[in-house]
């Protein structure tokens, strides 16, 4: 009789496992495809870096190949260009957006809004200083930078812009739109650092992954997508 009632409490127990499953399963996709995969690659790439300055084995490839069309024109475009990914671009439209969410009294957008771009900073930070990666110096940058590579700072202040607008625009008319214009700013702004030489495609990569992951996860903490009547 013990064993039987075990087994029945097993039973209802599998039973509200599966109800549970089926109820978050979208959350749970989002958990393992916006968190959980995005830190592993984020992790591989931080470990290897650790170990070898240098980069990976593809990095240098990559960078020479974007070298090779470089041309005066391009030059001006990318130093320009580029500036948009932090003080001259996200910052003025980060502020704008905050702004807007302040005067319309969306506290829980604001608060994710802020959150995701203020911790996206400091993880951005920390990590420069733990890794201590030099950047690539494989020829003279129109745009030189001085600090340390990974993961890269612009590559990182954009994606979290994008990737916050997104999470918050999903499933209205301007999804789309936003996913769609914000994907073309970030790689934009991706070309633009590795064809400056200022950074390998690696600190690009690490930076758009620990992005996503930060994003998502402050996401699925603060769950702005809720309505006004929700809270």
């Amino acid at each position: 009789m013990f064993n039987s009632a075990v087994w029945r409490y097993f039973q209802s127990f599998l039973t509200f496992l599966k109800h549970l499953i089926v109820r978050r399963r979208a959350s749970l996709a989002l958990l393992a495809i916006g968190v959980f995969l995005p830190l592993q690659v984020f992790g591989e790439l931080a470990e290897e870096a650790w170990k070898n300055e240098g980069g990976f084995a593809w990095d240098v490839p990559i960078l020479l190949a974007i070298h090779s069309t470089a041309q005066p024109q391009l030059d001006v475009f990318a130093s320009t260009f580029t500036k948009l990914g932090v003080f001259w671009g996200v910052f003025p439209v980060a502020s704008a957006i905050a702004l807007f969410m302040f005067i319309r009294r969306r506290w829980r957008e604001l608060a994710y809004f802020i959150t995701t771009l203020l911790g996206s900073i400091l993880i951005n930070r920390t990590a420069k200083v733990l890794l201590h990666r030099v950047r690539p110096h494989l020829w003279q940058s129109p745009s030189p930078e001085f600090d340390y590579g990974f993961p890269s700072g612009h590559a990182m202040s954009s994606m979290t812009l994008v990737a916050a607008l997104v999470i918050l625009t999903w499933g209205s008319r301007w999804g789309m739109l936003v996913l769609i214009t914000g994907g073309l700013f970030v790689l934009v702004i991706g070309w633009t650092r590795l064809y400056l030489g200022v950074h390998y495609p690696s600190d690009i990569l690490a930076g758009w992954m620990a992005s996503v992951a930060w994003a998502t996860g402050v996401s699925l903490l603060i769950k702005p997508y809720r309505t006004r009547r929700q809270e």
